[in-house]
């Protein structure tokens, strides 16, 4: 029993060594498969003189048995040729190569019968009979048409065993459409592909015994959630595959809760034609992640646009490094500025961006600075070495607890050094200057968002200044999938910890977007603006994060308030629980992009807001106590009402 098994383990590795040889070879070189092809039309010719011999219907002797295969031969050669029958890859054969095949074999047979005719008329014989040619000209065929198919056939066979590896991911793909379709027939062409489609998941079909490329379609449509615990039992799969934008993002949702609740992971994946090469597939190929399951729409802006307005410019992004700097960055970088200048305080991630530069974009003009938006000298020598056409001016602290903890430094840079940069953006003659502010701006309940209004005022009261010609843009949004600090990576970090996973508030909501997004968002605002707007991105519908963090927990394989605890801790300081886009007082106008409106703002008087600066930043810089800074803040924001904060109350004693 056990030399049985030893002896069967023997075959079974050489025929995996075999297996794996024949599918990692290269395609057969053309000479190489004319050569083939000769060689069965010499062994054809063999079998039909074979078949032929002592019978009335055999050729004369006038030529050779060699003559006679030399000339057959070589006249299918020659046709061979004209019709490039060889040009095809024997393993891919389609109906193309066979009919090919087929026109050469038919002028082989035209050409030596025009021939055979001929060569009698000057003699007294015929060099081959017309059955020796009929029979050789359909043996020929099917041979090598027997030689296509029986190659294709065991490569299929062969690729077939290799997907049935255990190691592959078994998927059911959900959906019956050229797009599924077109999924499942890469991922099976693909021996080295993870995952291995066992059938198609229907919501609609209902015909038994019902198979597409020998893979079952499965109806769903009942009871979901049995229906799917059947087919897992049944079929041993382990997932179910979401394609492309097939469905809605409640759709998602129901198939998420349902899939999960029997045990089955939820993949998705973009379609097989937008992947930039084959070896993607691994990686566009991913576990269902909380983006796609957030009710927006896919943004799409005017990249032409864009670029035109872009192109051969001399452009600045302060806060380079950071989330939303950085995606600015990458994506200036494709569209081919005169010079690319990255501006950021923070060491590390400068270098990073840096790094990426210079492997992805080789030759950009570009250049990274580690400095300061609040060192005026600093900031007053790139200005005056590289004087900026344009300025997106991404650099901010944005963290609203830590700027609740100190003020000083979030006035430092969200206000002095925003005003620094505005400045210097008029003296060098900059054609624009693109802010990025934020919905916390809007009716501000803490510091950091104070600051970001204040920001907001200084430049729009700035550009009602004579003879300014500077376009000053503010774009305005509120909290962009996976940046740093963001509650996706704070909520998967406590998930991977075994939680618990905390929330603030059962109530609290916000708005998301995604970085890139938001960024396409920014390039095209600054593109239409005409100076003093505040553009206000339509974020879709606000997010409960209760009801986040009990998705992604779902979406880890856990089970919310089983498997991974949630903790409601109570607000943070300054935090509220519903952001806002717009200002009491404020109205909107749509613009050409469905996602931009312009939002109509109150004017600000300058000097007022110089001479609240000047005080701001003397009080930033002095040793004295943060709630004079505070109350300094609030009297030239008169919206701004502090919650769960210490300077609370500063607003019961106004």
């Amino acid at each position: 029993m056990r030399r049985g098994k030893t002896i069967q383990r023997f075959f079974n590795k050489r025929y995996g060594l075999f297996r794996r040889f024949v599918l990692d070879q290269r395609f057969l070189p053309r000479w190489v498969v004319l050569s083939i092809d000769l060689a069965i039309c010499v062994f054809s010719y063999t079998v039909s003189v074979f078949l032929l011999a002592d019978t009335s219907l055999q050729s004369n002797d006038v030529f050779s048995f060699f003559q006679r295969a030399v000339i057959l031969v070589s006249i299918h050669l020659i046709c061979f040729v004209l019709f490039r029958s060889y040009s095809g890859i024997i393993r891919h054969s389609t109906f193309t190569d066979v009919y090919r095949l087929a026109m050469a074999t038919v002028a082989m047979f035209l050409i030596s019968m025009i021939g055979n005719s001929a060569y009698k008329s000057f003699g007294s014989h015929e060099i081959f009979s017309w059955m020796d040619l009929l029979l050789y000209a359909i043996l020929s065929f099917i041979f090598l048409v027997a030689l296509r198919v029986s190659v294709k056939e065991s490569y299929r066979f062969l690729k077939a065993t290799a997907a049935q590896s255990s190691s592959k991911k078994r998927l059911i793909i959900f959906g019956v459409s050229d797009k599924s379709i077109g999924l499942a027939q890469s991922l099976i062409s693909d021996p080295t592909a993870p995952y291995q489609p066992v059938a198609f998941l229907s919501m609609s079909e209902k015909r038994n015994n019902f198979k597409i490329m020998n893979l079952p379609v499965l109806n769903c449509c009942d009871d979901i959630e049995d229906d799917l615990r059947d087919i897992r039992v049944n079929f041993n799969v382990e997932g179910v595959l979401l394609v492309g934008d097939m469905l809605s993002v409640v759709e998602k949702n129901q198939i998420m809760e349902h899939a999960f609740s029997v045990g089955m992971e939820v993949y998705s994946t973009s379609l097989p034609e937008r992947w930039e090469k084959h070896s993607d597939m691994e990686f566009k190929i991913a576990p269902l992640q909380i983006e796609d399951l957030l009710e927006r729409h896919v943004i799409e802006t005017d990249i032409k646009l864009i670029s035109e307005d872009l192109r051969g410019k001399n452009i600045l992004v302060t806060g380079g490094a950071g989330s939303i700097g950085s995606e600015l960055v990458r994506q200036i970088a494709e569209l081919e500025p005169k010079r690319l200048i990255v501006l950021d305080n923070a060491e590390s991630p400068l270098h990073g961006i840096d790094l990426y530069l210079k492997n992805n974009h080789p030759q950009l003009n570009y250049q990274v600075y580690l400095a300061d938006v609040t060192n005026k000298d600093r900031m007053k020598g790139i200005f005056d070495k590289y004087r900026f056409e344009i300025v997106y001016h991404a650099a901010a602290y944005k963290h609203v607890p830590m700027i609740e903890r100190h003020p000083r430094e979030g006035i430092r840079a969200n206000i002095i050094g925003t005003r620094t940069l505005a400045d210097l953006a008029i003296k060098y003659g900059c054609e624009r200057f693109v802010m990025i502010s934020t919905d916390k701006a809007v009716n501000p309940s803490n510091v950091m968002g104070a600051s970001k209004r204040a920001a907001e005022m200084y430049v729009q009261a700035l550009q009602k200044r004579p003879n300014v010609k500077t376009k000053f843009i503010t774009t305005r949004f509120g909290n962009v999938l996976g940046s740093n600090g963001s509650v996706i990576p704070f909520f998967k970090e406590q998930i991977k910890r075994g939680g618990p996973v905390t929330v603030t508030h059962k109530d609290i909501t916000r708005y998301f977007m995604t970085i890139k997004e938001a960024c396409q968002l920014v390039l095209q605002a600054g593109t239409m603006g005409h100076g003093g707007e505040i553009f206000v991105f339509d974020m879709g519908k606000p997010v409960k994060i209760l009801d986040m963090a009990e998705r992604m927990i779902k979406l880890s394989g856990l089970r919310p308030y089983v498997d991974i605890p949630i903790e409601i801790v109570g607000l943070r300081e300054g935090e509220k629980l519903y952001e806002e886009l717009l200002i009491d007082g404020e109205t909107t106008l749509p613009t050409f992009h469905p996602k931009i409106m312009v939002g109509r703002v109150m004017d600000h008087d300058y000097d007022e807001i110089c001479s609240s600066l000047d005080e701001l930043e003397k009080l930033a810089n002095s040793i004295g106590k943060k709630k004079f800074i505070i109350q300094k803040l609030k009297c030239l924001i008169p919206e701004y009402v502090s919650q769960n904060s210490e300077f609370s109350q500063l607003d019961e004693h106004s």
